[in-house]
Protein backbone atom coordinates (compact mmCIF):
# COMPACT_ATOMS: atom_id res chain seq x y z
CA UNK A 1 0.00 0.00 0.00
CA UNK A 2 1.34 3.62 -1.03
CA UNK A 3 0.18 6.32 1.27
CA UNK A 4 0.90 9.69 0.15
CA UNK A 5 0.01 13.49 1.53
CA UNK A 6 -0.62 16.23 -0.29
CA UNK A 7 1.59 18.89 0.29
CA UNK A 8 -0.07 21.84 -0.63
CA UNK A 9 -3.01 21.09 1.75
CA UNK A 10 -3.30 22.33 5.25
CA UNK A 11 -3.57 25.42 6.73
CA UNK A 12 -3.23 28.83 4.65
CA UNK A 13 -0.99 31.49 5.43
CA UNK A 14 -4.02 33.64 7.38
CA UNK A 15 -4.69 30.58 9.99
CA UNK A 16 -1.03 29.83 10.58
CA UNK A 17 -0.76 33.40 11.44
CA UNK A 18 -4.03 33.54 13.66
CA UNK A 19 -2.63 29.99 15.38
CA UNK A 20 0.43 31.36 16.26
CA UNK A 21 -0.66 34.44 18.05
CA UNK A 22 -2.54 31.88 19.82
CA UNK A 23 0.11 30.01 20.81
CA UNK A 24 2.71 33.40 21.76
CA UNK A 25 0.29 34.20 23.68
CA UNK A 26 -0.36 30.65 25.68
CA UNK A 27 3.11 30.32 26.13
CA UNK A 28 3.07 33.32 28.59
CA UNK A 29 0.49 31.40 30.75
CA UNK A 30 -1.78 34.38 30.55
CA UNK A 31 -5.45 33.58 29.99
CA UNK A 32 -6.65 33.92 26.22
CA UNK A 33 -9.93 34.15 24.67
CA UNK A 34 -10.75 33.32 20.87
CA UNK A 35 -13.92 34.83 19.59
CA UNK A 36 -15.15 31.94 17.98
CA UNK A 37 -13.58 28.47 16.50
CA UNK A 38 -10.31 29.92 15.93
CA UNK A 39 -10.47 27.56 12.79
CA UNK A 40 -12.79 25.08 11.63
CA UNK A 41 -11.05 22.12 12.51
CA UNK A 42 -12.18 20.27 16.04
CA UNK A 43 -9.00 18.47 16.26
CA UNK A 44 -6.78 21.85 16.37
CA UNK A 45 -9.09 23.58 18.63
CA UNK A 46 -8.93 20.88 20.79
CA UNK A 47 -5.46 21.06 20.82
CA UNK A 48 -5.16 24.86 21.51
CA UNK A 49 -7.98 24.38 24.44
CA UNK A 50 -5.27 21.75 26.25
CA UNK A 51 -2.99 24.74 25.99
CA UNK A 52 -5.52 27.12 27.94
CA UNK A 53 -7.37 28.88 24.92
CA UNK A 54 -11.09 29.12 25.51
CA UNK A 55 -13.37 29.72 22.86
CA UNK A 56 -16.01 32.29 23.40
CA UNK A 57 -19.32 33.70 21.51
CA UNK A 58 -20.27 36.82 21.29
CA UNK A 59 -22.45 36.88 24.06
CA UNK A 60 -19.79 35.96 26.50
CA UNK A 61 -17.50 38.53 24.40
CA UNK A 62 -20.02 41.35 25.72
CA UNK A 63 -19.74 40.64 29.00
CA UNK A 64 -15.59 40.15 29.40
CA UNK A 65 -13.93 43.09 30.95
CA UNK A 66 -10.00 43.59 31.50
CA UNK A 67 -8.64 40.82 29.43
CA UNK A 68 -7.38 39.57 26.41
CA UNK A 69 -8.97 38.00 23.37
CA UNK A 70 -7.99 36.65 19.81
CA UNK A 71 -9.68 37.66 16.85
CA UNK A 72 -9.59 35.04 14.04
CA UNK A 73 -8.28 35.15 10.58
CA UNK A 74 -11.90 35.77 9.57
CA UNK A 75 -12.22 39.11 10.82
CA UNK A 76 -15.29 40.86 12.92
CA UNK A 77 -17.27 43.74 12.33
CA UNK A 78 -16.51 47.58 13.74
CA UNK A 79 -18.81 46.62 16.74
CA UNK A 80 -16.24 43.78 18.25
CA UNK A 81 -14.08 46.61 17.92
CA UNK A 82 -16.16 48.66 20.28
CA UNK A 83 -17.35 46.51 22.55
CA UNK A 84 -13.76 46.01 23.74
CA UNK A 85 -12.84 49.70 23.98
CA UNK A 86 -15.80 49.67 26.77
CA UNK A 87 -14.56 46.57 28.35
CA UNK A 88 -11.28 47.30 28.33
CA UNK A 89 -10.17 44.18 26.45
CA UNK A 90 -6.98 44.01 24.99
CA UNK A 91 -7.56 42.57 21.56
CA UNK A 92 -5.18 40.50 19.56
CA UNK A 93 -6.08 40.71 16.24
CA UNK A 94 -5.43 38.19 14.03
CA UNK A 95 -7.92 38.77 11.11
CA UNK A 96 -6.29 37.39 7.75
CA UNK A 97 -4.56 40.58 5.97
CA UNK A 98 -6.64 39.35 2.48
CA UNK A 99 -9.43 39.75 4.79
CA UNK A 100 -8.55 43.16 6.21
CA UNK A 101 -7.76 44.39 3.23
CA UNK A 102 -11.20 43.61 1.92
CA UNK A 103 -13.05 45.25 4.83
CA UNK A 104 -11.38 48.54 4.24
CA UNK A 105 -12.21 48.58 1.10
CA UNK A 106 -16.07 48.11 1.75
CA UNK A 107 -16.07 50.54 4.44
CA UNK A 108 -14.16 53.03 2.34
CA UNK A 109 -16.76 52.99 -0.31
CA UNK A 110 -20.01 52.45 1.90
CA UNK A 111 -18.57 55.57 3.89
CA UNK A 112 -17.89 57.72 0.64
CA UNK A 113 -20.75 56.65 -1.82
CA UNK A 114 -23.28 54.59 0.22
CA UNK A 115 -26.09 57.22 -0.10
CA UNK A 116 -26.43 56.64 -3.81
CA UNK A 117 -24.87 53.43 -4.33
CA UNK A 118 -25.90 49.53 -3.42
CA UNK A 119 -23.09 47.57 -1.82
CA UNK A 120 -23.53 44.10 -2.86
CA UNK A 121 -21.38 41.10 -0.65
CA UNK A 122 -21.56 37.57 -2.10
CA UNK A 123 -20.47 34.78 0.67
CA UNK A 124 -21.96 32.29 2.48
CA UNK A 125 -25.08 34.16 5.12
CA UNK A 126 -24.23 33.57 8.76
CA UNK A 127 -19.72 32.66 7.97
CA UNK A 128 -18.22 34.74 10.19
CA UNK A 129 -15.84 36.41 7.50
CA UNK A 130 -19.26 37.61 6.01
CA UNK A 131 -20.07 38.96 9.01
CA UNK A 132 -17.79 40.73 9.45
CA UNK A 133 -18.14 42.52 5.65
CA UNK A 134 -21.84 43.41 6.24
CA UNK A 135 -20.81 44.77 9.54
CA UNK A 136 -18.20 47.64 7.41
CA UNK A 137 -22.05 48.61 5.83
CA UNK A 138 -23.58 48.97 9.22
CA UNK A 139 -25.14 45.63 7.95
CA UNK A 140 -26.94 47.59 5.06
CA UNK A 141 -25.00 45.83 2.18
CA UNK A 142 -27.15 43.11 0.30
CA UNK A 143 -26.43 39.85 0.73
CA UNK A 144 -25.83 37.11 -2.23
CA UNK A 145 -25.64 33.55 -1.21
CA UNK A 146 -27.23 32.65 -5.15
CA UNK A 147 -28.98 33.78 -8.53
CA UNK A 148 -32.12 33.83 -6.27
CA UNK A 149 -30.74 36.82 -4.40
CA UNK A 150 -29.75 39.01 -7.25
CA UNK A 151 -33.85 40.37 -7.49
CA UNK A 152 -33.48 42.43 -4.36
CA UNK A 153 -31.08 44.40 -6.55
CA UNK A 154 -32.51 47.77 -7.74
CA UNK A 155 -30.80 48.25 -11.37
CA UNK A 156 -31.62 51.46 -11.80
CA UNK A 157 -29.06 52.46 -9.17
CA UNK A 158 -25.67 51.99 -9.00
CA UNK A 159 -23.54 48.66 -7.33
CA UNK A 160 -20.75 47.75 -6.45
CA UNK A 161 -19.87 43.92 -5.59
CA UNK A 162 -17.53 42.08 -3.61
CA UNK A 163 -17.03 38.54 -2.27
CA UNK A 164 -16.44 36.89 0.60
CA UNK A 165 -12.41 35.75 0.26
CA UNK A 166 -12.93 31.90 0.04
CA UNK A 167 -15.89 31.23 -2.64
CA UNK A 168 -15.39 29.86 -5.86
CA UNK A 169 -13.99 31.71 -8.20
CA UNK A 170 -16.91 30.07 -11.04
CA UNK A 171 -19.65 30.80 -8.82
CA UNK A 172 -19.00 34.59 -8.29
CA UNK A 173 -18.15 34.45 -12.06
CA UNK A 174 -21.76 33.42 -12.73
CA UNK A 175 -23.52 35.85 -9.99
CA UNK A 176 -21.36 38.54 -11.58
CA UNK A 177 -22.45 38.01 -15.22
CA UNK A 178 -25.95 37.87 -14.41
CA UNK A 179 -26.19 40.94 -12.56
CA UNK A 180 -24.23 42.49 -15.49
CA UNK A 181 -26.69 40.97 -18.10
CA UNK A 182 -29.65 42.66 -15.88
CA UNK A 183 -28.15 45.50 -15.81
CA UNK A 184 -27.52 45.84 -19.51
CA UNK A 185 -31.58 44.97 -19.91
CA UNK A 186 -31.79 48.25 -18.62
CA UNK A 187 -29.32 50.16 -20.50
CA UNK A 188 -27.35 50.71 -17.10
CA UNK A 189 -24.47 48.78 -17.80
CA UNK A 190 -22.36 51.60 -16.46
CA UNK A 191 -24.02 51.67 -13.00
CA UNK A 192 -22.39 48.09 -12.16
CA UNK A 193 -18.86 47.46 -11.25
CA UNK A 194 -17.10 44.23 -9.57
CA UNK A 195 -14.29 43.54 -7.68
CA UNK A 196 -12.17 40.56 -7.68
CA UNK A 197 -11.86 39.80 -4.09
CA UNK A 198 -10.65 36.17 -3.83
CA UNK A 199 -8.07 35.02 -2.49
CA UNK A 200 -6.10 33.17 -5.10
CA UNK A 201 -4.12 30.66 -2.36
CA UNK A 202 -7.64 29.34 -1.69
CA UNK A 203 -8.87 29.32 -5.37
CA UNK A 204 -6.07 27.41 -6.44
CA UNK A 205 -6.05 24.99 -4.42
CA UNK A 206 -9.03 23.65 -6.25
CA UNK A 207 -7.06 22.82 -9.30
CA UNK A 208 -4.38 21.16 -7.53
CA UNK A 209 -6.95 19.04 -5.25
CA UNK A 210 -8.74 17.98 -8.61
CA UNK A 211 -5.19 16.90 -10.29
CA UNK A 212 -3.97 15.54 -6.97
CA UNK A 213 -7.48 13.63 -6.33
CA UNK A 214 -6.98 12.13 -9.96
CA UNK A 215 -3.77 10.19 -8.94
CA UNK A 216 -4.54 8.01 -6.43
CA UNK A 217 -7.15 4.49 -6.12
CA UNK A 218 -8.79 6.07 -3.28
CA UNK A 219 -9.00 9.85 -1.12
CA UNK A 220 -9.08 10.63 2.45
CA UNK A 221 -10.14 13.81 2.38
CA UNK A 222 -9.72 15.20 6.45
CA UNK A 223 -11.77 18.38 7.37
CA UNK A 224 -14.29 19.90 10.00
CA UNK A 225 -17.00 19.54 8.75
CA UNK A 226 -17.71 23.34 9.69
CA UNK A 227 -15.72 24.33 6.93
CA UNK A 228 -16.77 25.55 3.78
CA UNK A 229 -13.54 25.48 2.18
CA UNK A 230 -13.77 21.78 3.24
CA UNK A 231 -17.07 20.97 2.05
CA UNK A 232 -16.52 22.79 -1.60
CA UNK A 233 -13.00 20.62 -1.80
CA UNK A 234 -13.74 17.57 -0.82
CA UNK A 235 -16.90 17.87 -3.58
CA UNK A 236 -14.18 18.63 -6.26
CA UNK A 237 -12.57 15.38 -4.76
CA UNK A 238 -15.75 13.66 -5.38
CA UNK A 239 -16.27 14.36 -8.73
CA UNK A 240 -12.80 13.60 -9.98
CA UNK A 241 -12.03 10.01 -8.07
CA UNK A 242 -15.46 8.76 -6.60
CA UNK A 243 -13.53 7.28 -4.33
CA UNK A 244 -12.90 9.84 -1.87
CA UNK A 245 -13.98 10.00 1.95
CA UNK A 246 -14.81 13.05 4.22
CA UNK A 247 -13.21 11.99 7.37
CA UNK A 248 -12.91 14.03 10.88
CA UNK A 249 -10.47 12.37 12.61
CA UNK A 250 -8.81 8.66 12.62
CA UNK A 251 -11.43 7.03 14.37
CA UNK A 252 -13.51 7.22 10.80
CA UNK A 253 -10.89 5.32 8.92
CA UNK A 254 -12.92 2.06 10.64
CA UNK A 255 -15.64 2.48 7.83
CA UNK A 256 -13.36 2.02 5.26
CA UNK A 257 -11.65 -0.59 3.76
CA UNK A 258 -8.51 -0.71 2.13
CA UNK A 259 -6.66 -3.19 0.15
CA UNK A 260 -2.93 -3.94 0.23
CA UNK A 261 -2.34 -2.77 -2.87
CA UNK A 262 -4.44 0.84 -2.97
CA UNK A 263 -2.74 4.00 -3.76
CA UNK A 264 -4.11 6.34 -1.13
CA UNK A 265 -4.11 9.78 -1.45
CA UNK A 266 -4.61 12.47 2.25
CA UNK A 267 -5.64 15.97 1.28
CA UNK A 268 -7.52 18.59 3.23
CA UNK A 269 -8.94 22.02 3.61
CA UNK A 270 -6.96 25.19 4.27
CA UNK A 271 -7.94 24.95 7.59
CA UNK A 272 -6.63 21.38 7.96
CA UNK A 273 -3.73 21.11 9.76
CA UNK A 274 -0.67 19.38 8.86
CA UNK A 275 -0.31 17.39 11.82
CA UNK A 276 -3.28 15.49 11.91
CA UNK A 277 -3.34 14.57 8.24
CA UNK A 278 -0.03 12.73 9.28
CA UNK A 279 -1.81 11.17 12.14
CA UNK A 280 -4.04 9.63 9.67
CA UNK A 281 -1.38 8.81 6.88
CA UNK A 282 0.21 6.82 10.13
CA UNK A 283 -2.84 5.09 11.04
CA UNK A 284 -3.43 3.67 7.44
CA UNK A 285 -0.02 1.92 7.01
CA UNK A 286 -0.38 0.61 10.62
CA UNK A 287 -3.71 -0.78 9.17
CA UNK A 288 -1.18 -3.11 6.73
Amino acid sequence: MIVEIDKKSGFCFGVVRAIEAAEKQLQNNNPLYCLGDIVHNNEEVNRLAKMGLKIISHYEFQRLTNTEVLIRAHGEPPQTYQTAKENNITLIDATCPVVLKLQKDIKKSFDTTFANEQILIFGKAGHAEVIGLLGQTQNKGIMITSLKDIDAIDYNRPAKIYSQTTQSVEEYQNIVAAIQHRYKQKGNASLFQYYDTICYRVANRAKEIEQFASQYDKIIFVSGEKSSNGLYLFDICKKVNPLSYFIFDRNHLNDISFNKNDRIGICGATSTPMWLMQEIAESIQNKE
